[in-house]
């Protein structure tokens, strides 16, 4: 058996600051015993969108009340703690470093381990906050920032099997949501508009139709939809509208999901065949029932973090670094903050999808 692990766990790579403590048992099972989120939506929603000095500002101010909030509402102290988990990539680079900096700051003091952990793994993990899910299993990590499906085999253990070749699905849903003049943050406000909706009354795009891989693309139908939109005033075409942007996001997750399913099921049946979604999309309702659909036609589980951990939150930052911790990997004061963290290292390298030349947060 490992020993028990009592994590802080901090995350500030977008525009949430957010602390947690979550403690591993030596059996492996994750208990959230705080999980505080300071949202800047307030802050970003005159632009439409997160502008990152104004990110990075609102985490100085507010990380040391956030992480004593997470710590009191566990009813411990740091000196209860066995080690300390902060975000250190992919994320903007500027609220990066105020989390993992303040999180090497109460390492070095309390004389405790410190676990750089990657963004995308807290995402992997936060279906394990909720449920007992084993390894290995696939993913879908949809949010945002990152569309990809991996085969995850453990700690640490990420195989890329797709990823989106320009933009991913939750840009797509806000993007197109501030084409329509909805309110920032635009995914939950479009599925709002989508309630009711009639998904059958707009035509938009397909994209990839003649590729067989799991890539996806989101861009052309952003363009699309984002174009109609200019056109669309009447409140049930707009209802209309959103619910045929929902149905043609989640459509492409479905599709590509069941062929990395596909592809996946022959060398891991005898393991059990685990489907994951997680991320910010993860929350949204039509997608999880299109993906649950097509999980239990091709003979998977499915499961997905409960909704207050799909978004950016501290929790599954601190089960990562506990898991890591748990197998004796930790991180010296040297861990650098990074705006570009692959988990596949190797196929980021030997298939790159944003060639040198790309800039901005993308590449």
């Amino acid at each position: 058996m490992t020993p028990i692990q009592t994590v802080l766990g901090l995350e500030t790579s977008c525009d949430e600051t957010a602390a947690a403590v979550v403690r591993r048992h030596d059996d492996g099972r994750a208990e959230v015993l705080s999980s505080i989120v300071g949202s800047q939506i307030a802050a970003h929603a005159p632009y439409g969108g997160v502008v990152p000095e104004i990110a990075a500002r609102a985490h100085v101010e507010s990380i040391d009340a956030i992480a004593e909030a997470a710590l009191r509402e566990a009813g411990l102290g740091y000196g209860d703690l066995t080690g300390v988990a902060a975000t250190a990539g992919p994320g903007l680079v500027g609220g990066v470093m105020v989390g993992l900096s303040f999180g090497k700051a109460v390492a070095l003091a309390r004389g405790l381990p410190l676990v750089a952990v990657n963004h995308l793994e807290g995402h992997a993990v936060s279906a394990r906050l909720g449920a007992d899910i084993g390894y290995p299993f696939l993913l879908l990590l949809v949010s945002g920032g990152h569309c990809q499906l991996l085969e995850v085999a453990g700690v640490g253990a990420c195989r890329r099997l797709g990823t989106t070749l320009d933009d991913a699905a939750g840009e797509a849903f806000d993007k197109i949501a501030k084409a329509m003049g909805l309110p920032y943050p635009g995914g939950p406000a479009l599925e709002a508009l989508a309630e009711g909706g009639d998904p059958g009354q707009f035509t938009l795009p397909r994209m990839l139709l003649g590729r067989k891989d799991c890539d996806f693309s989101f861009s052309g139908l952003k363009t699309a939809a984002a174009r109609l939109a200019e056109g669309v005033s009447d409140p049930t075409a707009r209802r209309d509208l959103a619910a045929c942007v929902q149905a043609a996001i989640a459509g492409q997750l479905a599709e590509k999901s069941a062929r990395a399913m596909q592809a996946y099921a022959p060398d891991h049946a005898g393991a059990g065949l685990r489907f994951v979604v997680a991320g910010g999309v993860a929350a949204n309702r039509a997608v999880r029932a299109a993906l649950q659909t097509v999980a239990h036609a091709n003979g998977f589980s499915f499961a997905a973090p409960p909704l207050a951990y799909c978004t950016d939150n501290a929790a599954m930052i601190a089960l990562a670094g506990a898991e890591r911790l748990a197998l004796g990997l930790t991180d010296g004061m040297d861990a650098i903050a990074r705006p570009r963290w692959p988990l596949d290292q190797i196929a980021a390298a030997a298939h790159p999808m944003h060639p040198a030349g790309r800039k901005g947060a993308k590449a």
